[in-house]
């Protein structure tokens, strides 16, 4: 059993350390003025002086009393915190990137045009898509790129009173949040015994009023959505637009493509799927691909190439404009550009493969443990990510998943995503990607296993945790689910 005990350093703010220096070169004042209007040129800039041994201490402090996916396993189910290699940086450090400007003109930077082009054609490919925007900056972005895409869709064909999105009352709270950022109602779907959307309330759910759906496959219980074809042919019957949540590509990518799935829109989180950082609100990008049908509606600019020549195109007939400063979030591009070309497609099989196969032995030894139990059909295979829940340990102890999941920190693990989906009651979501060894996931159950022991024996031993960290357990709001996806399928089937 590992013994941790989490930094903790009396660390002021680094604002704290020094004394401000506010001063500027009268030289850099003078030259910047001859280029910038005047009120524009700061005269002062309030920063520390402090330093560089210094400055470096203070940082290296702080990432002691955190947490990495380089320091052990990071399952947090739906997020993909997977291994970010490193070779990537170093080339990404050699490339001189740094003295390109996004005004240059196109003909300028024809090699790096060269390279975001390719990066799409393989997006395309993986996908099943015909064409991709890399703007979007995250995967919520990309949603609302795609919602957007969709309202266009039917303003341009005379359907402006499509204002219905159905979203599955297991989808990413984003899901929802971005269709009513896109002025769309949303609709819930339940699902059915076995985890997965409910036909027949799909069924009811759908008219003339239907925009499009949703859809994350595998699902967030980790399922995957045998009747995909199904859903693409209800939704499409009324003209409505497939969506792909692209959350938890990693499980299918270079096995099965969303495209052939029967999907309009997708969107690839780069930063879960591809191995670029991720977390702490970013970096992210979500690139959004559509059907050939969609092509005009993308974002501008529209990279393309023509007459021998990478071009940034304006003049797309239905686009939705601009969603982004310049092209994308170019670094997390890049670093996910790498990494594709470096794995290669076969190894990429490999690597959705041993994901799967990560998830499946965790998931066997977990539901072994006492007062785990394994929601909706447990006939069914799992695929990236699973989700227990924690109820009966509940119900017997007292001890619920927030509990369990600060007594994972005594022990320097980072506990998985907790109660969620809503779907179902204490919830935990595993995802171990194909970063981990057979080696981490034996010792996180070896701990987990000995937690939930404590915790019949001893109930006030978890829930007095975590004990070993540089912060101690903070006060919590708790509250009720927000109504925030309503109306649900019964009303609509009264409005059809």
């Amino acid at each position: 059993m590992r013994r941790y005990r989490q930094a903790k350093w009396d660390e002021p703010i680094i604002f704290d350390l020094g004394h401000l220096d506010e001063t500027i070169d009268e030289k850099i004042i003078e030259i910047t003025s001859k280029y910038v209007p005047n009120k524009y040129v700061r005269k002062k800039l309030a920063i520390p002086d402090i330093p560089k041994t210094r400055t470096i201490r203070h940082f290296m402090r702080l990432t002691q009393m955190n947490y990495a996916v380089d320091l052990g396993l990071y399952p947090l189910g739906s997020c993909t915190m997977k291994y970010n290699p490193k070779f990537v940086e170093y080339i990404l450090a050699q490339l001189p990137l740094s003295n390109l400007h996004p005004l240059q003109p196109s003909e300028t930077i024809q090699g790096f045009l060269s390279i975001l082009y390719e990066f799409k054609k393989y997006l395309c490919d993986l996908t099943g898509m015909d064409a991709f925007t890399l703007q979007p900056a995250a995967g919520a972005h990309g949603e609302y790129v795609g919602v957007l895409i969709i309202k266009k869709y039917h303003e341009v064909n005379g359907n402006s009173f499509k204002d219905e999105i159905i979203v599955p009352d297991s989808a990413h709270g984003t899901n929802p949040a971005s269709a009513k950022m896109g002025g769309f109602k949303i609709v819930e779907i339940p699902s059915d015994k076995h985890g997965l959307v409910d036909i027949e309330a799909l069924k009811s759910a759908i008219s003339k009023y239907t925009a499009g759906m949703m859809l994350t496959n595998p699902n967030t219980l980790g399922l995957f959505e045998k009747n995909v074809l199904e859903i693409s042919r209800i939704i499409h019957e009324v003209d409505g637009l497939l969506y792909y949540d692209g959350a938890n590509l990693n499980a299918i990518i270079g096995w099965a493509r969303p495209g052939d799935m029967g999907f309009d829109i997708v969107h690839v989180n780069l930063h879960k799927t591809l191995g670029t950082p991720h977390g702490g609100g970013g970096p992210g990008s979500g690139p959004v691909g559509v059907k050939n049908f969609l092509k005009e509606y993308l974002p501008i600019p529209y990279l393309d190439h023509k007459g021998g020549e990478y071009i940034l195109r304006e003049d797309l007939k239905y686009t939705i404009g601009k969603v982004h400063g310049y092209y994308g979030n170019i670094g997390v591009i890049l670093r996910a550009y790498m990494y594709l070309i470096s794995v290669g497609g076969d190894r990429l099989k490999k690597i959705s493969a041993k994901a799967v196969v990560n998830s499946n032995y965790m998931l066997k030894k977990m539901v072994k443990i006492k007062g785990v139990e394994l929601p909706y059909d447990p006939n069914m295979p799992r695929m990236h990510e699973f989700v227990v829940s924690l109820k009966k340990l509940k119900n017997d102890t007292g001890v619920t998943t927030r509990d369990v999941a600060k007594k994972l920190l005594d022990y320097g693990l980072h506990p998985p995503t907790i109660y969620f989906p809503l779907i179902v009651e204490e919830a935990m979501m595993f995802e171990p990607t194909e970063s981990a060894s057979k080696e981490e996931i034996d010792e996180y159950i070896t701990i987990f296993n000995k937690i939930i022991e404590d915790a019949y024996r001893n109930p006030s031993t978890v829930k007095n945790s975590p004990n070993n960290t540089s912060v101690k357990r903070i006060d919590e709001a708790y509250g009720s689910r927000p109504k925030t996806m309503a109306p649900t399928y019964r009303w609509l089937k009264k409005r059809a």
